[in-house]
C-alpha cells in the first residue's frame, strides 16, 4: 500500500516539476510555440532551447536507467515491445503535428495551462478527451484487433518477467 502512495506521490511531483518548467520557460503560451513553427515569418527559437534541455535531461535519465536492474518503485522496466513504424503511427504523428501547429498546444502544456484559466486550454482539453474517447470506442478494425493482441502479449510478457523476478 505504501508502494502505491509512493508511486502516486512521485508521479505528482514529476508532473508538478514538468508543469513548473513549462511555465518558467514560457511554453504555456501558444503564440511562442506557433512562433517556433513559423520559420517563414516571425521565428522564435526559444522552443529549440527548451527541447535541447529536455533531450539532455532525458538522455541522462536513460543512461542512468541502463545501469539499474529495475526502477526504484517497480520490479521491472516496462518498455514497448513493438518497434516497427506503421501507417497508424505515422497518421497519428501527422494529426498530432497538425493540431500542435494549429493550436500551439500539446497535451503537457495544455494540461498545465488549465490552471491559468485560459479558454483555449479548456477547449483543447475537451477536444483531446473527445479524441481519446473516439479512439478507444471506435468500431475496431483489423489493425485495432492486432494492436490489442500486441498489448495483451506485452502485458503477458511483463507478468511473466515480473514472476521470474520474484
Amino acid at each position: 500500500m505504501i508502494d502505491v502512495f509512493a508511486r502516486i506521490f512521485v508521479a505528482l511531483l514529476a508532473g508538478a516539476i514538468f508543469g513548473f518548467g513549462l511555465s518558467l520557460s514560457g511554453m504555456l503560451d501558444p503564440a511562442r510555440v506557433r512562433g517556433f513553427l513559423d520559420i517563414a515569418g516571425h521565428f522564435d527559437p526559444s522552443l529549440a532551447f527548451v527541447l535541447a534541455g529536455a533531450v539532455a535531461v532525458s538522455s541522462a535519465g536513460c543512461l542512468i536507467s541502463r545501469r539499474l536492474r529495475h526502477p526504484l518503485l517497480d520490479s521491472m522496466f516496462h518498455l514497448p515491445v513493438k518497434q516497427d513504424i506503421d501507417l497508424p503511427l505515422v497518421a497519428g504523428a501527422a494529426i498530432f503535428g497538425v493540431g500542435w501547429g494549429m493550436s500551439g498546444l500539446c497535451p503537457g502544456p495544455a494540461i498545465a495551462s488549465l490552471a491559468l484559466g485560459l479558454v483555449p486550454s479548456y477547449v483543447f482539453a475537451v477536444a483531446m478527451l473527445a479524441g481519446i474517447l473516439v479512439h478507444d470506442n471506435w468500431p475496431p478494425s483489423n489493425w485495432a484487433q492486432r494492436r490489442r493482441l500486441a498489448a495483451k502479449q506485452t502485458l503477458d510478457a511483463d507478468a511473466k518477467a515480473e514472476a521470474d523476478c520474484l
